[in-house]
């Protein structure tokens, strides 16, 4: 298999997450974004680069495949493996879920892939981190398509469906048989679950909520799956442009990225950037911080805790 993913012999695996794009045809917001992306990856020096969807704005572009190829140019540049997964607005334009994965394909350092046919969604699949010292899973990282709007009449987004849960179960298991205890992971996918909500509402977070967690209504125990499954570490979504938050809720890290394009909303004082993770073999357990457009790392983010929210509401 191309690109091998492997612990560098410190043990350590890191991976810069870039979410919600939003790339229209090249103007000079998507060359900025450009510019982020490539001085945030020449300062990290990232094993992995992650797209948590929301790619392309797929109703702004002229062409979305040629868009596409406009970010994956970015991208290569870097020369370090990269994955994505979709978001609701990269299949708005004339180019579906199939075909811009057919296009992320075509390129050197991709790892990204359609996933099984008879699974939901384009972009459920799995990566393995290998060992810094054997030929063996040390690591695991899930993808998955968290899809675009609520295929029902109840509005709103689209939810996680109970196949993929199967998948996921299936795919987690198998890796537990391999190694004889389930491996440390990391879930990557664009709209969050709705305990996203609840981890804010009643759990220490850190970081900041400046938008409503725009979750589906419909809740189909995806969480519940990774938790009976005891491999996922952390989650890592994008969709809200202005949040940057992560809390622990019951062993398990949901945490935002930090919105990376300039061609979408965005608030003042609230810097583009990325969030950076790093995991360490043989540990349970991962750092993560942000690393913003003027180039400040943050390690720290401000604590909120659901007595703060019952004085705002009060």
């Amino acid at each position: 298999m191309k690109n091998i993913l492997r612990f560098r012999s410190d043990q350590r695996f890191k991976i810069v997450q870039f979410t919600d794009i939003h790339w229209h045809n090249g103007e000079a917001p998507d060359q900025q974004s450009a510019k982020l992306m490539t001085q945030i990856a020449k300062a990290e020096s990232p094993d992995l680069i992650v797209l948590t969807g929301d790619i392309l704005a797929g109703g702004g572009c002229k062409d979305a495949a040629d868009s596409l190829r406009e970010v994956i140019k970015t991208v290569e540049a870097c020369e370090v493996p990269w994955a994505a997964v979709f978001g609701n607005h990269d299949d708005e334009g004339n180019a579906d879920r199939h075909e811009l994965m057919a296009v992320m394909q075509e390129s050197r350092f991709s790892l990204s892939q359609p996933g099984p046919e008879a699974v939901p969604g384009v972009g459920n699949y799995t990566l393995s981190i290998q060992s810094s010292e054997a030929n063996a899973s040390a690591a695991v990282l899930y993808f998955l398509d968290s899809g675009s709007y609520a295929p029902t009449d109840i509005g709103g987004y689209d939810w996680i469906r109970r196949e993929q849960i199967a998948w996921y179960l299936q795919e987690s298991a198998k890796f537990t048989a391999e190694t004889g205890h389930p491996l440390p992971a990391l879930a990557f996918f664009h709209i969050p679950i709705p305990e996203y909500d609840e981890v804010w509402d009643f759990h220490t977070c850190y970081g900041v909520k400046y938008e409503n967690v725009c979750a589906p209504q419909i809740n189909t125990g995806f969480f519940a799956a990774m938790h009976e499954a005891g491999d996922v570490m952390g989650t890592f979504v994008g969709h809200e442009h202005v949040n940057d938050f992560w809390g622990d809720l019951h062993g398990i890290c949901l945490c935002y990225g930090r919105a990376t394009g300039y061609n979408t909303y965005g608030r003042e004082g609230f810097p583009r950037g990325a969030r950076v993770i790093q995991l360490q073999e043989g540990k349970r357990q991962f750092e993560t911080w942000l690393h913003l457009d003027d180039g400040t790392v943050v390690h720290s983010q401000p604590e909120h805790t659901p007595l703060q929210r019952t004085f705002t509401e009060d």
